[in-house]
């Protein structure tokens, strides 16, 4: 059975309008608790939010929900999605929720739902939400109802925690630091974690209003902490998103670094101090040096669908503790249960200091292929899997190519697109290439 409401992370759409509504999170937040009583007689849910203005009021409704159903509730506040992982587990909870919509604009907001261990909960949970929500609610009566508490210091709780995950031996002093947190849920948290580390921190992006969250900052927008790194003349940029699971890094020339790349740092880090890395798990679209540079040092490579949560499931299959996206979700499992830009950026950070060496020195082996990536617009009714001129296409390419780089043609998931991509060595083989095979679909 299809899910009707539950995307690939949680549920999210524009404020207002069906299903990001008071009435509807509400009847969520009733029916998860129903579900949650099957198996728990008084459970616990911690609720943490980001900046939005929306997050007061779908707070709310999730606290009246949970509560109508005999659930518990902790309110966070503001806080990172990492950091209600993490206390979801600390606190014992039940459920950790998480009204955030990452990346996107104000306008914008979502829910979603971490287990007791901190992890992304199953299909089969979220499936069995939504047929709760299609049963008539049981109201609890008044001496069953649940009740609220704030947790006061859930900040501090998770900022002493993020410091845990960078080495004891080590401290960040005489290190300038701009740290940019789009004006979201990590703007208190993330500038403490770098000063009480010692670092000299210049903060941008850390003065929310309820309707400037990712707004031209954070790391959809790396170009205003590139522009504060170079007029502050630090040594580091570091970039997170609206819920502070994505990072982006800059370094003192004003380099922006790529979440593959900070990736193969992560590894090479753990390489130097003889740590076992038996595998990494990349997406469709990391970069083939990385792949090529892993393999080189005897590591694995698997790629997983792009989206984080498939990084996840290959990880778990494979038992294996890194993995991460071009786009900044970087997955180190044994210092959090999910994305953390917060934490990324301290093992990032760990390896320069540890090392003496830049990030462009940590690097030295890894220089990224070029890619040409072409959206081919489809005809109605066009069947471009059958084609066999495309086929033809793709194959004499990769003859071509050979491990020297790649073709990747996928289908956009809300458009009549066809998205072609070709990565090589060079970047002039990359574009005619990835020219040619377009032309065949569009032709």
């Amino acid at each position: 059975m299809s899910r009707k409401y539950f995307g690939t992370d949680g549920i999210r759409g524009t404020v207002g309008q069906a299903p990001i509504t008071p009435d509807f999170v509400l009847r969520l937040a009733h029916a998860v608790g129903r579900v949650l009583k099957k198996s728990e007689a008084r459970p616990t849910v911690l609720i943490g939010k980001d900046t939005r203005i929306s997050g007061y009021m779908l707070e709310s409704a999730l606290e009246s929900g949970f509560n109508s159903a005999g659930v518990d509730v902790m309110l966070l506040g503001p806080l990172p999605t990492p950091g209600v992982a993490y206390l979801t587990r600390a606190q014992r909870a039940s459920l950790g929720v998480v009204i955030s919509a990452s990346h996107n604009p104000f306008a914008d907001n979502g829910i979603k739902f971490f287990s007791a261990h901190g992890a992304k909960l199953p299909d089969d949970w979220e499936r069995e939400v939504e047929a709760a929500l299609d049963e008539a609610p049981v109201w609890a009566d008044s001496a069953n109802l649940g009740k609220t508490r704030r947790l006061d210091d859930a900040a501090g709780r998770y900022i002493e925690f993020c410091k845990s995950t960078f080495a004891n031996d080590l401290t960040l002093k005489g290190i300038k630091i701009v740290v940019d947190a789009a004006h979201g849920a990590a703007y208190q948290i993330a500038p403490m974690v770098f000063h009480e580390l010692g670092a000299d921190v210049v903060a941008i992006g850390c003065t929310p209003d309820g309707l400037n969250i990712n707004h031209e900052v954070g790391a959809t927008h790396p170009e205003a902490l590139v522009a504060a790194v170079k007029a502050q003349h630090a040594d580091f940029g570091v970039a997170l998103d609206g819920d502070a699971d994505r990072l982006q890094l800059v370094d003192a020339e004003g380099r922006l670094y790529n979440g593959d790349e900070l990736l193969y740092i992560m590894v090479d880090e753990r390489l130097g101090r003889d740590e076992h890395v038996p595998g990494v798990v990349g997406t469709l679209m990391t970069n083939m040096a990385v792949e090529v540079a892993l393999k080189a040092r005897g590591v694995q490579f698997v790629r997983a669908k792009v989206g984080d949560r498939y990084v996840l499931e290959e990880l778990d299959k494979h038992k294996w503790l890194l993995g991460g996206e071009g786009s900044g979700h970087l997955l180190a499992l044994d210092k959090n249960t999910t994305g953390d830009g917060l934490i990324s950026a301290l093992q990032i950070l760990q390896a320069c200091v540890r090392s003496g060496k830049s990030v462009a020195e940590l690097l030295h082996d890894v220089t990224l292929f070029p890619q040409t990536l072409i959206n081919v617009r489809l005809q109605p009714g066009q069947d471009w899997q059958a084609s066999a001129g495309l086929a033809g296409a793709i194959k004499a390419v990769e003859a071509e190519l050979g491990a020297n780089g790649r073709v990747l043609i996928r289908a956009s998931g809300t458009e009549p697109l066809v998205r072609v991509m070709v990565e090589a060595r060079d970047a002039a083989q990359a574009k005619r290439c990835a020219q040619t095979i377009a032309a065949t679909l569009a032709g």
